[in-house]
């Protein structure tokens, strides 16, 4: 992710969707600036792409935000019944280690995501380090968690085995 600080200094904006063009525009991000209150994005990452959502509230000076994988969600895991279970308790572990938002499930299409919001009462607005830092954290642990995902969702393990094997750290490189 570029780092527009430099460029753009503690420019402070009222409506956080401004300065997030702009580091769209600068990471050559796909986006659509819906209206003033909602901006879509996409993202590339190691595992997939991302959809980055946000949607502003001047009213309540919050902005929510979300992050959707690209990743296939098989029929059972969507509807209620005996495989989402082990979805649910991935999502929970998964969350444990989380210090910045959380991982869930939409509940209109079962699509995986990681949210976030953001309260701005009382701030002159939204910096750019701040947003760069909620997409960069929700990108990086959207990236952490994926193949935990993948795991349980197509790999048959159980949420514990996905996550214990998702958080192997390598050393050196093959």
């Amino acid at each position: 992710m570029s780092d527009l600080s430099s460029s753009l200094a503690s420019d402070l904006s009222p409506n956080p969707l401004d300065v997030l063009e702009q580091i769209a525009s600068a990471n050559d991000w796909a986006f659509d600036r819906r209206s003033d209150s909602e901006m879509a994005a996409e993202a590339p990452g190691k595992w997939c792409d991302y959809g980055l959502y946000f949607s502003w509230s001047h009213e309540i000076s919050a902005m929510h935000f979300t992050c959707t994988f690209d990743l296939k969600v098989p029929g059972d895991m969507k509807r209620p019944g005996r495989a989402r279970p082990a979805l649910y308790e991935l999502l929970a572990l998964a969350n444990e280690k989380l210090w910045i938002g959380h991982f869930g499930l939409d509940p209109d299409d079962g699509t995986l995501l990681f949210r976030h919001a953001m309260l701005l009462r009382g701030a002159q607005g939204a910096s750019i380090e701040s947003l760069e830092d909620l997409v960069d954290i929700a990108i990086t642990e959207s990236e952490r968690f994926f193949p935990a995902f993948q795991f349980v969702l197509w790999g048959g393990k159980t949420p514990t085995e996905a996550l214990a094997a998702a958080m192997l750290e390598c050393a050196g490189e093959a």
